[in-house]
């Protein structure tokens, strides 16, 4: 890495932008599916979302309250029929936020039984705000924004827990990716 970046693959050598970007503007690797990520089809219900990111000084996440359940947990849902995992997570971070973001990499992946028995998993991208405000919804009725650590700590699901930890832990200490808020 050039300078002082702390992002978490190197600079370009010769950028004429005054900065770095949060994410790289395409990903090396193409999108994952569905299909590419389960070829057995034992998953029977799939989902996306986002490991929202921001800085103020030390990395956020945002976690987001949902009163139905009344649990603590990464902003996700399912897939609309056709729907890319990344155009997913993207939709559903707005639904229940507010937020347009723009998604990074994958950060992780979920795999669980869920209160109807069936497998399901879940993709999150990392993503940064780009524009909007979160109002309370029927879907949502609280978010925060907390140090990986706390956000492990308050998340209701080991399965979101877990993953917010391992992604924090994949920048090392004081690294994870930033943005403005």
């Amino acid at each position: 890495m050039s300078g002082s970046s702390k992002l978490p693959w190197p600079e370009p050598e010769s950028d004429p932008e005054p900065g770095p970007e949060p994410w790289p503007e395409s990903d090396p690797e193409p999108d994952p599916t569905p299909e590419g990520l389960d070829p057995g089809g034992e998953v029977e219900v799939w989902a996306a979302g986002g490991v929202v990111s921001r800085s103020g000084g030390s990395p956020q996440i945002l976690v987001v309250h949902r009163p139905r359940y009344d649990d603590w947990s990464l902003p996700k849902g399912k897939l609309d029929e056709g729907e890319s995992l990344r155009d997913a997570a993207l939709r559903e971070v707005l639904e229940e936020t507010g937020f347009a973001c723009r998604a990074g990499a994958p950060a992780g992946e979920a795999r669980y039984i869920d209160a109807r028995g069936r497998a399901k998993a879940v993709l999150y991208f990392e993503m940064t705000v780009e524009s909007g405000r979160f109002e309370p919804n029927d879907e949502v009725d609280e978010i925060r924004w907390l140090a990986p650590e706390a956000a492990a700590a308050l998340l209701s699901y080991a399965h979101d827990a877990d993953l917010v930890a391992a992604w924090a832990a994949s920048f090392g200490p004081g690294s994870a990716p930033t943005m403005s808020p």
